[in-house]
């Protein structure tokens, strides 16, 4: 780890330079203990930090979002939500398996049209050597996600009233969840 550490930190400054991070949390069993690793990633730079715990404790123990200001890339759990000196992105792959849940256990067209528009986009992004939609197709993804979204809504059954005497949020659904 001490030959390591000089790499470590120029690994983390490298990560805080970055316009967009993905960070992603996984767990290890560490002494018959449940500890978890989180990841943050850019480009060709991986660091990977071990922790006992999962939330907010370890991110801020690791020291990498508390002082990043670019575009977080994750899976939408509510820790990384609590950092508003970062932008926010969903992950694709999270995503994409999300709705491929909704589709198996609701069966909603907008999932399925969400899912494809998605795996559509990144087909033509991955083709091109910029990365990048032009305006246009931008405009026009835009335009697909709301009429998708909006048609979604309809799908949806209304979320039920909450109970007489009963605090706290009402539950939705998976499905509803994603959609919002």
């Amino acid at each position: 780890h001490h030959t390591l550490a000089a790499w470590e930190q120029s690994a983390i400054e490298q990560l805080l330079q970055m316009p967009a991070m993905h960070v992603d949390e996984t767990s290890l069993r560490v002494d018959r203990k449940n500890h978890w690793i989180h990841v943050c990633s850019a480009g060709h730079i991986t660091y990977k930090f071990l922790h006992p715990k999962r939330g907010l404790a370890a991110i801020e123990a690791s020291g990498v979002i508390p002082r990043y200001g670019g575009v977080i890339i994750h899976d939408c759990w509510a820790s990384y939500l609590s950092y508003d000196q970062c932008g926010h992105g969903l992950c694709g792959s999270h995503l994409l398996r999300e709705l491929t849940f909704v589709i198996d256990a609701n069966d909603y067209a907008w999932a399925a049209n969400m899912k494809r528009l998605l795996q559509e986009t990144c087909a033509i992004v991955a083709k091109r050597q910029s990365k990048r939609l032009t305006g246009n197709e931008y405009k026009n993804l835009q335009k697909r996600y709301r009429n998708i979204l909006t048609r979604g809504a309809k799908q949806l059954p209304p979320i039920p009233p909450r109970q007489n005497g009963k605090r706290g949020r009402v539950a939705k659904s998976d499905a509803h969840n994603l959609w919002e």
